[in-house]
């Protein structure tokens, strides 16, 4: 590229970084992925220029504080990371041939836009990424990861996918960008390519980074007990507070699902020492609060997150407390609250088709749910893909194609391994409405076991459904299964292999142990909040030991 090219570039509104300034109250609005961040926690490592060309490595202090904890995996604080974007806007305006330092500042834009719910931050990202790659268009694996890290958090997964491809190309031992392949080929259901790059980041990283993206796979596969050991050993190898914030708010969230809500809100507390600013906890606070019944406080935890971070999915959860309490108003004003960060998010380039889909689905149109999540389903096939569309079929009165949907979200062989209560009440209510009984009396059984109030809406209704199914007939053989704690899978539902989990490098227990046994390793958190304490679970099943294949009902 030529010189007078780059300087033209630069001179242009659209390109050149502009100062920081303080952000009103809606500026911080966006949307926010509900299962994985860009960071490597969830997922940007921000690499220091290391040339004289490239810029020098930000001096000590808070931008050197945050280049320092991202180049080693690990979540920078906020204040460290607006520092760094600072620095490196006004480094750019004296070196604006730095292709590295684009790519830092790129890739520090799609941090800050999710770590502030403020998606205005991805254009900006995309334009210092795309000058980055047009400075140095061969073998700039930053920029493609910075690609591929805005992908994601604009929930375009296949375009993650390509970026992340094309940087392993480049350079397949750079373990940062397995976080993000990760990230994008759960979203499109490929859960073989997910397994394939776990193994190869294990062999390449360890640590708390590693662990927690570990934690994340083995809950998705429905390990609970080893998805909680690797993400408490993750909070107790955290080199900073903010990378201990993120683990501890995963085992809070894993706590809440398995319905232990006491439990989730001591983790979530804990994540709220460490980081004051970690919104995610404080929305689980409002979550694990009002599972308690402790609705007041609930309340006022869901408008404390929604005054800084006015995520859609946060309004979506309050919106659904209050109609729960009878605030048939209040509810109304969060659902408008949804639909406007949508849209403003939506200009930004990020598509929130599936959150939309299940906001419509249950509180709008379900027949414009079931449009728009078809388009979902061919753009990207998950487990959670598949619930959504087949619960708006349902609300649509569509039953019939609504249980093929409801089946792939619970079959393993298509990823379906995850423990919801909210998919297996989904399965669950749409058998009750085509007359399946007893299917329907096992899914809806098997929510309300794994979290009994998993939903301020929808878990009363699965107690009436289920009380209205009533017992078993006496006379049918495998009844002790369908009303047990020990559940039959559902017809076609087998069990799911579960030799193939990737195994840390490196460990030396025996054959069978699960990790929830292996002691936590010797590294201080931060001193900046307390050790996270692993609370007793219930015991459940390893990816280390063989299934147990259940007989069928007359065995």
């Amino acid at each position: 590229m030529k010189t007078e090219e780059i300087e033209a570039e630069q001179q242009a509104p659209t390109t050149v970084p502009e100062p920081e300034r303080p952000l009103s109250p809606l500026a911080r609005g966006g949307l926010v992925s509900a299962v994985t961040g860009a960071l490597v926690l969830g997922g940007i490592l921000l690499v220091p220029p290391s040339s004289s060309e490239r810029g020098a490595a930000p001096a000590p202090g808070s931008a050197g504080r945050a280049a320092t904890a991202e180049a080693a995996g690990a979540a920078a604080s906020l204040p460290d990371l607006m520092a760094l974007i600072r620095e490196r806007e006004a480094y750019l305006r004296a070196h604006p041939r730095d292709d590295r330092s684009w790519a830092v500042l790129g890739a520090a834009y799609v941090e800050r836009g999710q770590r502030t719910a403020d998606s205005a931050y991805y254009p900006k990202a995309e334009r210092a990424l795309q000058i980055s790659l047009k400075t140095r268009p061969a073998g700039n694996v930053d920029a493609l990861n910075g690609l591929a890290a805005l992908a994601d958090a604009r929930h375009d997964y296949r375009a993650a996918k390509k970026w992340g491809e094309a940087s392993v190309k480049l350079a397949p031992k750079r373990w940062t960008t397995y976080p993000l392949l990760i990230d994008a080929y759960g979203r499109l259901g490929d859960y073989k390519a997910v397994d394939r790059a776990l193994q190869t980041l294990t062999k390449l990283r360890s640590g708390a980074a590693v662990m927690a993206r570990e934690g994340q796979v083995y809950r998705d596969r429905g390990w609970r007990d080893d998805a909680l050991a690797s993400l408490t050993d993750a909070a107790a190898l955290a080199s900073t507070p903010s990378e201990q914030a993120v683990c501890l708010h995963r085992a809070g969230q894993l706590m809440w699902e398995r319905g232990e809500p006491a439990q989730a809100l001591n983790y979530f507390a804990q994540a709220l020492a460490a980081d004051p600013d970690h919104d995610a906890s404080l929305a689980g606070k409002g979550r694990a609060l009002a599972s308690l019944g402790r609705t007041t406080e609930a309340v006022q935890a869901y408008r404390s997150v929604l005054a800084r971070y006015p995520r859609p999915e946060y309004a979506l959860e309050l919106g659904e407390l209050y109609q729960s309490i009878g605030f048939g108003d209040a509810a109304k004003a969060q659902y408008g609250l949804l639909r406007k960060r949508v849209d403003a998010d939506g200009a930004n380039g990020v598509d929130d088709s599936l959150l939309l889909g299940r906001f419509e689905a249950d509180h709008g149109d379900p027949r414009a749910a079931v449009t728009r999540l078809r388009a979902e389903w061919k753009r990207a096939p998950s487990v959670q893909t598949a619930d959504a569309l087949g619960w708006a079929l349902h609300r649509a009165g569509d039953d019939k194609e609504a249980l093929k949907y409801a089946q792939r979200a619970t079959d393993p062989e298509h990823g379906g391994t995850v423990r919801s209560a909210l998919i297996a009440y989904h399965r669950g209510e749409v058998e009750r409405k085509l007359g399946l009984d007893g299917p329907a009396r096992r899914h809806i059984g098997e929510a309300l076991r794994i979290n009994p109030t998993f939903s301020p809406l929808l878990s009363p209704l699965a107690k009436e459904a289920l009380a209205a199914l009533g017992d078993p007939p006496a006379d049918r053989p495998g009844k002790a299964r369908e009303t047990g704690a020990n559940v039959a899978p559902a017809p076609g539902h087998h069990a799911a292999p579960r030799s193939s989990a990737p195994e840390r490098p490196g460990s030396q227990r025996p054959a069978g142990q699960s990790p929830a046994a292996r002691p936590t390793a010797p590294v201080a958190p931060p001193k900046s909040a307390a050790p996270p304490a692993r609370p007793p679970s219930p015991a459940e099943p390893s990816p280390r030991q063989a299934p147990q294949t259940p007989k069928p009902p007359g065995a």
